[in-house]
């Protein structure tokens, strides 16, 4: 009898990959889509084995429906308000969603599904403007946004309900992990969507804002392969998800642009506008427990990344130079 999951977000960078690995392991996955409309509901459908769910993590009825439909043996709570920036904006949905959200999941886990295990998907931003280079399990946590302070409410809610209702639930905590599904709002993506349109002709620069900032960068890919292989193990427990190594905008920048044989200091330009109230500028995870424990490793390296990236994007962004000429 195939295992079953339960993803929430399934239908985002994260999700999407994990949603393959698990079909291919032979899992009955199930997502919940809602209630975002647009792409993300789109690349759900095309998911072929998916069974869809309509729930909201800021609606705990829709949660519980949906973990008593799905009977899961694994659950990973990849549902979240993910922009940094975003937050200092969106401070309560923030807070809904990636904070009180989760312990909502985990009430329907505890009402429902006793038995299942949950992985949460952490964020290297909990820890803020640390002084401690790089980052372990231990180093502790001082989150500077409204997204990471919720990210740093659900992490320890997961080690509560762990201690106090002995649930199997693992906290991952991710670092910067990119693909060629990841939004254009993200940093990353905006760099290389720029570099493809301005060397296919379509655009002159791309206005970013720290290019001092460092970020210890991997791809979603070998990241959710992690996060299955927690929920493999005998205790639960939490692991950090990182390169360990890192890389700052400008060379993200300098990779891109070389990658299709540009200068980018001829098309970069930095407007203060883009600039974060609160930046931590070096983030860097020592992945050294996920190895020793989990076997894990990163199998994608940073000009592999960011090169997959760009070749995406040049494919991506191509109709538009026809349009264009037509």
């Amino acid at each position: 009898m195939s295992r079953r999951a339960l993803i929430t977000g399934v239908a985002g960078q994260d999700g999407t990959y994990l949603c393959d690995l698990l079909l291919s392991r032979g899992y009955e996955v199930w997502g919940i889509v809602g209630p975002a409309p647009g792409d993300f509901r789109e690349r759900a459908a095309a998911i072929d084995g998916l069974h869809a769910l309509e729930a909201d993590m800021t609606d705990t009825d829709s949660l519980l429906a949906a973990v008593e439909t799905s009977r899961p043996d694994e659950i990973y709570n990849l549902a979240s308000v993910s922009s940094v920036a975003e937050s200092w904006t969106a401070s309560v949905v923030d807070a809904e969603v990636n904070a009180v959200g989760l312990v909502r999941l985990l009430e329907a886990l505890r009402l429902f599904a006793p038995a299942a295990r949950l992985f949460q998907a952490s964020s290297a931003d909990m820890f803020g403007e640390t002084l401690v280079q790089p980052q372990t399990e231990a180093t502790p946590l001082c989150p500077r946004s409204p997204y990471a302070i919720a990210k740093t409410y659900a992490h320890t809610m997961v080690r509560a309900y762990r201690e106090s209702y002995h649930v199997y639930a693992a906290c991952g905590i991710l670092y910067n992990h990119e693909s060629p599904l990841r939004s254009p709002q993200f940093v990353t993506a905006k760099i290389t969507r720029a570099a493809a349109r301005i060397k296919l002709g379509l655009e002159s620069e791309v206005r970013l804002g720290n290019l001092d900032a460092r970020r210890d960068w991997g791809f979603a890919g070998d990241y959710v392969e992690a996060m299955w292989l927690m929920l493999q193990q005998d205790l639960p427990d939490d692991f950090i998800v990182a390169s360990g190594e890192t890389h700052s905008v400008r060379e993200f920048c300098q990779a891109a642009f070389e990658h299709v044989g540009l200068d980018w200091e001829r098309h970069v330009v930095v407007d203060p506008k883009f600039f974060r109230p609160v930046d931590p500028t070096v983030l860097c995870g020592d992945p050294s427990k996920a190895h020793r424990v989990l076997g894990w490793a990163p199998k994608v390296g940073f000009r592999e990344l960011v090169g997959m990236m760009i070749d995406t994007d040049l494919v991506r962004e191509a109709p538009a130079l026809g349009s264009d000429r037509g």
